[in-house]
């Protein structure tokens, strides 16, 4: 009976997610920014009965209640997904299905991510100055065509992955990736908004994008998102950063990846990782006085091994589990990262080859029904 009364209160604060304002709130997600380049390359998704989905509606089916889709400046070189347009078709996909959305600025062409934060061409060679007034123009833009076809989001991210800041730029092959020097670490030449060699820059960037998303829309949720959740040093120091240099935010969003955190080095094993990460979130909520969320987690697909794709349902559940019972009610949500992907192109999806759900997605159904 104790555990009835358990998981019957957990399951009521994510009911809360839909609607209610005046009680807890939590959020189970998904980032899909990659839906209607699929569509286009003509991949399907399918419900675990093998009846074709469009794929916002299946995650909707398999339990979430919230998306988070990316924004890139100019991509017209990558096919033009992720710009304003194809950003709001799939916003306006999750409105209809009453999903709440976030919004993940990159201010890159293309990808941002703590190896490479590459200014897009258009604002190459401004001064700081023109750079901030290029940063806000853009969220301003991207935000009011928003607004002005209904879609009004409930978090944005200023900047993805700015552990080591945004807006500085590095050597690239010809693919966009970055080359890296002899000691494995990417060649930085433009350093502009980089959180060591200009930290004040950094935070200067930040505050003005957290200006421009009040602007349109004041009652967003603005987001300062790092990776490596486990990994408190980064945080304090990171967060140090804008907060001496003045730039406020309303919550901060982490990164939780405990495949890549062994791969990298950084812990031994998952447990440890996620241990880390929920202590983390407590320190966080803590220390910088606001709500914390999971924007980006991800675990491995096997086919092939049934009981890989079982632990990764396992560390799923644990991860939402842990984020509602053990973080002071200070975690608001979980998202997956593009849990649509089929193994042959991203590893950590949760789908398999032929488009349906793996047991992974099984974790948000549990927590949310």
């Amino acid at each position: 009976m104790k555990n009835y009364f358990k998981f019957a209160a957990l399951a009521f604060v994510i009911a809360f997610a839909s609607g209610c304002k005046n009680e807890p709130e939590f959020w189970l997600g998904a980032d899909l920014g990659w839906i209607t380049e699929y569509e286009h390359r003509g991949l399907k998704f399918y419900n675990q009965n093998g009846e074709e989905r469009e794929c916002t509606a299946l995650m909707k089916e398999l339990g979430l209640n919230a998306v988070r889709h990316r924004v890139w400046v100019d991509p017209s070189a990558h096919g033009n997904w992720c710009n304003k347009e194809d950003l709001l078709e799939k916003c306006l996909r999750a409105k209809a299905l009453d999903m709440a959305i976030m919004v993940d600025f990159h201010y890159s062409d293309w990808w941002a991510d703590p190896g490479k934060q590459n200014i897009p061409a258009a604002w190459s060679g401004h001064s700081y100055e023109q750079m901030k007034e290029d940063l806000a123009a853009h969220t301003i833009e991207v935000l009011t065509y928003l607004k002005n076809n209904g879609i009004e989001p409930k978090w944005i991210q200023v900047g993805n992955e700015t552990r080591n800041g945004f807006l500085w730029s590095v050597k690239s092959n010809k693919f966009g990736w970055p080359e890296l020097d002899e000691n494995g670490n990417p060649t930085i030449i433009e350093s502009m908004g980089h959180v060591d060699l200009n930290p004040q820059q950094y935070a200067g960037f930040f505050a003005t994008g957290y200006e421009a998303c009040k602007k349109v829309f004041p009652d967003a949720i603005v987001m300062v998102h790092l990776d490596n959740g486990f990994d408190k040093d980064l945080y304090d120091y990171n967060l140090g950063v804008l907060k001496a240099g003045g730039a406020k935010w309303d919550m901060i969003g982490m990164s939780l990846y405990p495949y890549w955190a062994m791969e990298g080095g950084f812990r031994d094993d998952a447990e440890t990782t996620i241990t880390d990460c929920i202590e983390n979130i407590r320190h966080v909520s803590e220390k910088f006085g606001c709500d914390v969320m999971i924007v980006e987690t991800g675990f491995l697909v096997d086919e092939s091994r049934p009981e890989v794709l079982e632990e990764g349902r396992r560390q799923l559940a644990r991860v939402i589990r842990e984020s509602i019972e053990q973080t002071n009610g200070r975690c608001k949500g979980v998202f997956y990262w593009e849990p649509e992907c089929r193994p042959s192109q991203y590893k950590l999806g949760a789908f398999t080859e032929d488009g349906r759900p793996t047991v992974i997605m099984d974790a948000f159904k549990d927590w949310s029904e």
